[in-house]
């Protein structure tokens, strides 16, 4: 018996599938979509929930647990909704010998969530890299998709205090 598995119906009626099945499809919807698929659910959705991990994996005919390892191994992906606003900070070597740790520290206690969270209503959230390839910079970090250098703590916590004010 062959199976459809374009006939495999989505975890919600919601228009953004289409978006992912198309991206599905322009792969055949072969498994070595995985990254491409899960990289397309994350853009469209913000990010990679248990019903869209389910949704791939049954589509590409993927071990969920294949699925899962790729969405957690990758930082760039998350299972979690993101704050309206991403401090990112990058913990690789010469961002972390430069002070990074206590930069995380700061944020941490700044908006009273810890790494890899996001604050209670939805505005702020902390999150790290092992590396933004921006060593010259460091410590460096990532502000709503901007890369800064040369982050000191005051700099960090006037942005982060922006965000919690302006956006209160």
């Amino acid at each position: 018996m062959k199976i459809d598995f374009e006939m495999i119906a989505p975890p919600s009626n919601d228009k953004r599938w289409r978006v992912v099945q198309m991206t599905m499809r322009q792969h055949g919807n072969q498994p070595n979509a995985l990254i491409e698929t899960l990289h397309s659910v994350q853009e469209s959705f913000g990010y990679l929930d248990k019903e869209s991990l389910r949704y791939v994996a049954a589509v590409l005919r993927v071990p969920q647990s294949r699925v899962y390892g790729v969405a957690t191994f990758y930082h760039f992906f998350t299972l979690q909704p993101q704050g309206l606003h991403i401090c990112l900070l990058c913990t690789g070597t010469a961002c972390y010998i430069k002070g990074a740790p206590n930069l995380v520290a700061d944020v941490e206690k700044l908006t009273g969530v810890a790494l890899g969270k996001t604050t209670p209503d939805g505005q702020v959230s902390l999150m790290t890299a092992r590396c933004l390839g921006s060593c010259g910079l460091a410590p460096a970090g990532v502000f709503d998709g901007t890369v800064v250098g040369n982050l000191s703590a005051p700099t960090v916590h006037a942005r982060v205090e922006e965000w919690l004010s302006h956006d209160a």
